[in-house]
């Protein structure tokens, strides 16, 4: 499974808690070299105990806000400038905030959407450069969530969030394909972290919420399901080997079939039941030849596409 991935360079967004460590450990058993954006200095010196205490090349530490494009560049720049190059970045930092859609005002959008979503475009105009420039095996991993296909309703903008993630990745997927570089979405459900009391570390800049205000009690409540959440070691080597193995997308959590295969019947029963004239079959049948095609390597152009 390690092939050729020991020597590699990872840079992995919020890599000092939660599913992000988890990443980082499993990706250092492997033998990459890492880098780790942090916000908490605590958190930092924890990890950095773990690597020191298992022996292990200690992380470049970069602390990080991922919404902070020129922040994020120069993250770039320190993690090339250290280790030479980078071949892997995982998208990973996310805030989890919940509340219905219909209450929410512009700033719970801009905040949990910059975040979530625009801290993976950052992630992504600052470092596929040099993921592209860099020799070897080479991967970008997007997590997002099982949110990502079921929404709820005190989870809107935050499910919104993750369908961004799980289009952008998927369609990055043929894009980086003819460059030699894998991508993977990665879409977690039910993990022990911490990351229940985000709506308690809101910035001042976004303080004009439409919800209610943030209950400690309530949220330390929700955080409780939490603890019964898979281990974040796992998660992240189940990243990893879906990474190692290139899949499109790694599900970690096997309790959703019953939901997958609503969805499924859902989807295929609001199909109406007509025949389509023979000029659009044909559009499709270049779509999925395209896809196909891209996916192998091939750069496809619009006009592949009619």
């Amino acid at each position: 499974m390690m092939g050729g991935w020991a020597g590699q360079v990872a840079f992995v967004t919020g890599g000092v808690t939660g599913i992000g460590l988890g990443v980082a450990q499993a990706l250092s058993d492997a033998g990459l070299r890492l880098a780790l954006s942090f916000r908490n200095e605590e958190h930092r010196a924890q990890t950095a105990e773990w690597f020191a205490r298992n022996r292990r090349e200690e992380p470049l530490f970069v602390k990080l806000d991922v919404t902070d494009r020129a922040a994020f560049a120069d993250a770039a720049e320190q993690v090339e400038a250290h280790f030479g190059a980078v071949h892997v970045l995982v998208n990973n930092a996310g805030v989890s905030v919940f509340g219905p859609s219909d209450e929410a005002s512009y700033a719970d959008y801009d905040w949990i959407m910059g975040v979530n979503f625009g801290g993976v475009v950052n992630g992504l105009v600052s470092f596929l450069p040099r993921i592209k420039a860099a020799s070897g095996l080479r991967h970008v991993v997007n997590v997002a969530s099982m949110a990502a296909f079921l929404p709820g309703p005190q989870a809107g903008i935050y499910t919104a969030s993750k369908f961004a993630v799980r289009g952008l990745t998927e369609s990055l997927r043929y894009n980086l394909a003819p460059h030699g570089i894998g991508c993977s979405l990665c879409c977690p459900a039910l993990t022990r972290t911490n990351a229940w009391d985000s709506a308690l570390k809101r910035p001042e800049a976004f303080a004009d919420s439409g919800f209610a205000p943030a209950d400690r009690a309530e949220l330390e409540q929700f955080g409780g399901a939490f603890e019964a959440g898979m281990d974040p070691y796992e998660v992240g080597q189940k990243v990893f080997r879906g990474m190692a193995r290139n899949d499109g997308l790694i599900l970690t959590h096997p309790e959703f079939q019953d939901d997958f295969r609503e969805i499924y019947e859902k989807s295929l029963a609001a199909l109406p039941q007509e025949d389509a004239p023979p000029e659009r079959l044909h559009i499709e049948r270049l779509r999925r030849e395209a896809m196909k095609a891209a996916e192998a390597g091939q750069v496809i152009r619009l006009d592949d596409l009619t």
